[in-house]
């Protein structure tokens, strides 16, 4: 199978994984709609045998930012206005790393997560294709990493903690434990995309001081 293939092979077999899954939505009841995105990209040099697949992305937010600062995130935010989240993903996802892409490349969505801080986030998967050079918006993303799709093949770790009778869902990535709610979303996308299991996540608590 050429490089090529394969990288199609994977984008098919996820659309069509994502296509089967029976997604949950929430209502917002007070809390606030939000969307971020998974997308995956192309490697620059192509895949390799030891990662045959397509790379994601995630970032570091700046020490300065008045909410979640230093968190590592997904590129999302608040829906503005009448908004999809699709809509409100990809405008997000052009503004913050310098990936425009429309409508018809969205592979499909996983299940809406609801946090401590007062959000209902929508998980919106999309093909970026070959972007050689991504463009970080400095006012919100401090750090840029595209990570390929098999780092996410890792056992994740709960921990309990006094406050909430969930556990804690954290993963180990990037050299440290990467914490709920992305941790969530990239575990359930792990799950959905990489295995073909319908798992569950928005039980899965966050730590205390992702609440605020």
């Amino acid at each position: 199978m050429s490089e090529s293939s394969a990288i199609e092979e994977f984008v098919d077999r996820t659309r069509s994984r994502l296509d089967a899954f029976p997604r949950r939505s929430r209502d917002l009841a007070g809390l606030t709609a939000a969307a971020v995105a998974i997308v995956l990209l192309e490697p620059p040099d192509g895949p390799t045998v030891e990662s045959p697949g397509p790379q994601y992305v995630i970032t570091r937010r700046p020490a300065g930012m008045r909410r979640h600062s230093r968190q590592w995130a997904l590129p999302g935010g608040r829906l503005d206005g009448d908004e999809t989240p699709v809509e409100g993903a990809l405008r997000e996802l052009g503004e913050e790393v310098g990936v425009h892409r429309g409508e018809n490349a969205v592979l499909g969505l996983l299940d809406d997560y609801p946090t401590r801080s007062g959000y209902v986030i929508t998980p919106v998967v999309v093909w970026g294709g070959r972007q050689d050079e991504l463009i970080p918006q400095p006012t919100e993303v401090a750090e840029l990493y595209r990570l390929p799709v098999e780092s996410l093949d890792v056992e994740p770790g709960f921990a309990t903690i006094p406050q909430s009778p969930s556990p804690v869902i954290s993963l180990p990535l990037l050299g440290g434990r990467l914490h709920a709610p992305t941790a969530a979303l990239l575990y359930q996308f792990r799950e959905v995309v990489l295995h073909g299991r319908a798992t569950r996540v928005d039980h899965y608590e966050q730590p205390v001081f992702a609440w605020k």
